[in-house]
């Protein structure tokens, strides 16, 4: 797994002070700077907490979500895995709701030459915590294969997110179904093609 960001209280205090303000000024310094006010901390300390300006906030803010998404998903009592892996993608876009344009503005920071990399990383810790709130807990060969499915899985369905108004964002999970079923189908053909090649080989 991708180490994540920096930890601290202090720097999550700040991400969720500043979240309100990110719509209407981006992730910036002023964005910032007006969440520490708002929290009675003191607007020197911007600096400080994200020295890596609006790619470490968003790395941040990434990181927050995916450890508010592991211990919401606690409660979680689906019994299959991939009933398990669409539940915790509809909790994650649920957490995700009061901040879809902080998420949009998010998305643009990771979108520039110095944030490919962070915004890989994001993405990749991501997809590994949904499949950890899921249940899996596979160390072999299938753990890559699983986890670059769910990133093209994840990836398409934000981006359908982003761009969805429909109740309880509705268009959104069934769009998350067809992807799934297709991953269901191509890995139900793979699992066949496996078999074949076993009963072909010499004993």
């Amino acid at each position: 797994m991708i180490n994540p960001p920096e930890r601290s209280p202090e720097r999550d205090a700040a991400i969720e002070a500043m979240l309100a303000h990110v719509p209407f000024d981006g992730w910036t310094r002023k964005a910032l700077r007006m969440g520490l006010r708002d929290a009675n901390i003191p607007e020197d300390e911007a600096d400080l907490l994200f020295p890596g300006g609006a790619v470490d906030m968003v790395e941040t803010f990434c990181d927050l979500m995916d450890r508010r998404m592991e211990e919401a998903a606690a409660s979680l009592t689906e019994n299959r895995l991939s009933h398990r892996v669409k539940a915790v993608i509809r909790l994650r876009l649920d957490l995700c709701t009061p901040y879809r344009e902080a998420i949009r503005r998010a998305m643009g920071v990771l979108a520039m030459p110095q944030g490919a990399r962070a915004g890989l990383a994001c993405t990749a810790r991501t997809v590994d915590s949904i499949w950890f709130s899921a249940g899996d807990r596979s160390a072999n060969f299938s753990w890559y294969t699983k986890r670059a499915i769910l990133t093209a899985v994840y990836s398409a369905t934000l981006l359908f997110w982003l761009r969805d108004h429909s109740d309880d964002h509705a268009d959104t999970l069934a769009f998350l179904d067809r992807r799934l079923a297709g991953v269901g189908r191509i890995g139900g053909l793979r699992r066949r093609a496996e078999a074949m090649i076993g009963r072909l080989r010499p004993a």
